[in-house]
């Protein structure tokens, strides 16, 4: 979505600020910044950050704000938990925004939608899966990693419709025509990638997956 503030409402700058200064604060209250004095902790996650970054910097749109590129978000959800992901977002989005050069005011309703908002989506299905469903290899990768980041994409672009609604800036016509109705076309990419990624990442890499466990997901203890 990447909102400018030229697009920005003085409804949407209020809503932006009443929602993103708590979620922010319980973010940084909720991290276990004790993780981050292992240096390779820390340089996982930044270097995560980064990853993140470039990974946004390969969108496409038609028109300003419409915008459309892959997330994230589940993958750093399930690597760090959810109040370092939200953090990583919010530094991602705060990146964007640095090498656009623009878009400071549209800054807590984008961090909301493109990155808190997919973050809590991906931490509210793995806590779900995690209480209901068995402990096992394949049920965390297709359904936490591959359909979670799927939902959570799906997620962005229904509260992105939401926020361009009340931004009245553009047609709803103009808006499903130009963006919502090739959001599938992202959904699939997005759960794609992260399953993949998940995978190679709980196989290799156990040790950087926070929400991974071997005894649980490959010795059902």
């Amino acid at each position: 979505m990447n909102l400018t503030d030229e697009l920005l409402s003085p409804t949407l700058f209020w809503l932006g600020h009443l929602l993103f200064w708590p979620m922010l604060w319980r973010a940084v209250r909720s991290a276990q910044w004790w993780r981050l004095r292992d240096s390779e902790n820390l340089h996982v996650w930044l270097g995560s950050v980064v990853a993140v970054m470039l990974l946004w910097s390969m969108d496409a749109g038609l028109a300003d704000g419409l915008q459309m590129h892959l997330i994230g978000a589940t993958v750093l959800t399930l690597m760090f938990g959810w109040a370092f992901a939200a953090l990583a977002m919010v530094l991602v989005v705060v990146g964007t925004t640095l090498h656009a050069g623009e878009g400071w005011a549209a800054l807590p309703i984008n961090a909301l939608v493109l990155g808190i908002l997919p973050v809590l989506v991906s931490h509210g299905l793995f806590r779900l899966v995690d209480r209901r469903l068995p402990n096992h290899f394949f049920i965390y990768i297709f359904v936490c990693a591959f359909f979670g980041a799927g939902l959570a994409m799906g997620s962005v672009g229904l509260a992105s419709l939401g926020v361009h609604q009340l931004a009245h800036v553009y047609s709803s016509e103009y808006v499903n025509y130009n963006y919502f109705r090739y959001l599938p076309l992202l959904i699939f990419p997005e759960a794609f990638v992260s399953g993949m990624l998940m995978t190679v990442f709980v196989l290799y890499r156990p040790q950087w997956v926070a929400t991974f466990d071997d005894a649980r997901y490959l010795r059902n203890h």
